[in-house]
């Protein structure tokens, strides 16, 4: 028997068990990585350099960016080092930091993804209002509410998760540090002590959901009650990115973590993890670029202007 106080590592699960699909799996994720870091940067230098796009919905869309950038960067690179020198190891320290950045950025994407919804109901349910609204003060307070969420959240969560005593090794079924693999390893009586902490997760994450839901059904609404069909299909495409980059995001993420134990296994665990971690961070930048002119043609202006000054 073991406990918390005497492990200084844990061992990651390995994503091959062969030289060569290691490697691969190195590439794969290396290029997965640059992809994600490439969209990404383009949409928050876009935005950053525009100064037309320096709007209540590209300002969230940038702190989006970030977070997308965030999650992306606190796991996947710990894999590729593991993949490319055929090691597991991680240590307690960083994999408790591991913990609290996915925790942080997670949770600050899904509250700002709720505060993006605010924006487009403003926009279309109350336009006369939207700027008084959603001042630039309105928007700095909002998107730091978003990101305190997340780390309120994390640490919460971090803390009381690497408090529980371990007794069952060191060897977590997962590419990262994921909290119910490192729950798995704990005494069975400790697991209680996280009920408290996964209640208050719950009602937040319903919270943002249902007003979510109840902010879309309000946009429908008004949209429905436009008189032209050109100003309808105009004002539903607005919605469309938000709605798009949220269903990837939560589908993802509840199959990852609600999916019935009668289906889960590990290489369905990993499969669906790798999914969830690394498709939205890639995807999210395609999908609001292809949605949005001004901001596709800020992206080409920014891609092309080194070659036009030759």
């Amino acid at each position: 028997m073991s406990n918390s106080s005497s492990i200084r590592h844990f061992l990651l699960l390995a994503l091959a068990d062969t030289r060569q699909l290691q490697l691969l799996h190195f590439c794969l994720l290396l290029g997965i990585s640059l992809a994600a870091l490439l969209g990404n940067g383009l949409i928050i230098s876009a935005i950053a350099c525009g100064h037309h796009l320096h709007t209540p919905m590209f300002f969230f869309l940038l702190n989006l960016a970030l977070s997308d950038l965030g999650s992306i960067c606190t796991t996947v690179p710990k894999a590729m080092h593991n993949s490319l020198w055929d090691t597991r190891d991680i240590s307690y320290a960083g994999c408790a930091a591991q913990v609290f950045f996915f925790i942080f950025f997670i949770g600050a994407e899904f509250s700002l993804l709720t505060v993006m919804c605010y924006d487009r109901y403003l926009s279309i349910c109350k336009p006369l209002h939207y700027g008084t609204l959603l001042g630039s003060r309105a928007c700095a307070h909002m998107a730091a509410a978003a990101w305190a969420s997340g780390f309120l959240y994390a640490l919460l969560y971090t803390a009381n998760t690497f408090s529980l005593p371990l007794c069952h090794g060191n060897a977590l079924g997962q590419f990262f540090c994921d909290i119910p693999q490192i729950l798995k390893l704990s005494c069975s009586h400790s697991t209680f002590r996280n009920i408290r902490t996964s209640l208050l997760g719950v009602c937040l994450s319903f919270g943002c959901f249902a007003f979510i839901v109840f902010s879309y059904v309000q946009i429908f609404r008004a949209v429905l009650r436009i008189p032209s069909e050109q100003g309808r299909h105009k004002a539903f495409s607005t919605c469309l990115p938000h709605l798009a980059v949220l269903s990837l995001f939560l589908s993802t993420g509840c199959f990852a973590y609600l999916k019935p134990p009668s289906i889960s296994s590990p290489s369905l665990d990993v499969t669906v993890s790798v999914l969830y971690l690394v498709v939205p961070p890639v995807l999210n930048p395609l999908i609001y670029s292809l949605g949005n002119q001004d901001l596709k043609a800020a992206v080409w202006i920014l891609m092309s202007g080194p070659f036009r000054k030759q």
